[in-house]
């Protein structure tokens, strides 16, 4: 569906906070819980200080992990963690679920306007949608494209070319969730309180030509996930690299994350609608196309909408102003 002058069609916020199961799902759950600890808590005289997981917490990551990560990212902790919820939220977030992901890095910050331009200028990506604000009714373009805001009016592959033109990639959906949620089956990328505004993120932002743009990056640290990263609620939607699949937490392959193919995902996609369940990826209309998933939220969004569990689908040659991204990449293996 084309987008005027309002956000993208996309799940609306539950009035309820998903509910995470205290227990793994009956189906493939381990033996016993993820054993990475999201946030470290020092003992003795430091018992009531916490310091974000690194990889020098977690001895068996390949050596090369135990170094300093990449300039401007963070470690995410391999393991396995609790993906989806099984009440709240739309349909296509249950149910809760166990899922193994490896340690990967992930950029701290989302690519900015500054960022992307060094890779428009070197003719790697291509420009930005110009006209990415006066589409949405959301006044002058210039007033989302300060060099700290947050790249937006970027199509899923502008992200790519941009993440493999710096030695980086893009977040799969399950690493995506796993940085936001750490182990401790975070509601929110900060933990469980109520989105504040003024404290928690770029969102609620009003629409229109007099309304608030974006925010510069790393704006809120009172907000950062459980690996140290910002802005992963809010500001912009981020594009991951899977394909949107409807059922993908219903699939064998669940526990590590992989969606269907896109023949799975199409034929998931004609069922909902012949069944009548328009409902179930909430307010967007069920696909025709294998879309992609995009994570996080974004400035005009309400607050209950920022749950890391919340997904969103898009076709990724959609260049929207409320779309953006950050980059991830894989640890150097062991010598």
């Amino acid at each position: 569906m084309a987008v005027s002058g309002v956000a993208p069609d996309h799940h609306e916020p539950n009035d309820s906070a998903p509910n995470i199961s205290a227990n793994a799902p009956s189906s493939g759950a381990p033996a016993s819980a993820p054993t990475a600890p999201a946030v470290i808590r020092d003992s003795g005289a430091n018992a009531t200080s916490s310091r974000v997981a690194t990889a020098a917490d977690q001895p068996n990551l390949p050596s090369s992990a135990q170094a300093t990560a990449p300039g401007g990212m963070a470690l995410v902790a391999g393991g396995q963690f609790t993906m989806g919820a099984d009440t709240g939220g739309e349909e296509d977030e249950h149910p809760a679920h166990w899922v193994t992901v490896k340690a990967y890095y992930l950029d701290v910050l989302e690519v900015t306007v500054q960022d992307y331009l060094i890779c428009v200028k070197a003719g790697a990506c291509r420009m930005y949608r110009e006209d990415a604000a006066r589409s949405f009714h959301a006044g002058d373009d210039a007033n989302y494209r300060g060099p700290k805001q947050p790249i937006s009016g970027v199509s899923w592959d502008d992200a790519t070319n941009y993440c493999t033109h710096v030695g980086k990639r893009l977040p799969t959906e399950a690493e995506w969730e796993r940085a936001a949620r750490g182990d401790d089956n975070r509601v929110y990328p900060w933990g469980k309180e109520t989105p504040d505004p003024k404290r928690h993120g770029c969102f609620a932002h009003a629409m229109g030509p007099f309304g608030q743009p974006t925010c510069n990056v790393g704006s809120f640290p009172e907000a950062q996930g459980p690996y140290g990263h910002l802005d992963l609620a809010g500001n912009v939607w981020e594009w991951t690299q899977d394909d949107y699949d409807p059922f993908a937490y219903r699939r064998t392959s669940a526990n590590v994350g992989v969606p269907g193919s896109c023949e799975q995902i199409l034929r998931a996609q004609n069922d909902l609608r012949e069944s009548g369940r328009k409902g179930f990826t909430g307010k967007n209309p069920i696909p025709t196309t294998c879309e992609k998933v995009l994570r996080g939220g974004a400035f005009n969004y309400p607050g209950p909408g920022l749950r890391a569990t919340n997904r969103v689908h898009h076709p990724g040659a959609w260049r929207m102003l409320v779309a953006g991204f950050r980059c991830a990449k894989d640890l150097e293996p062991s010598r």
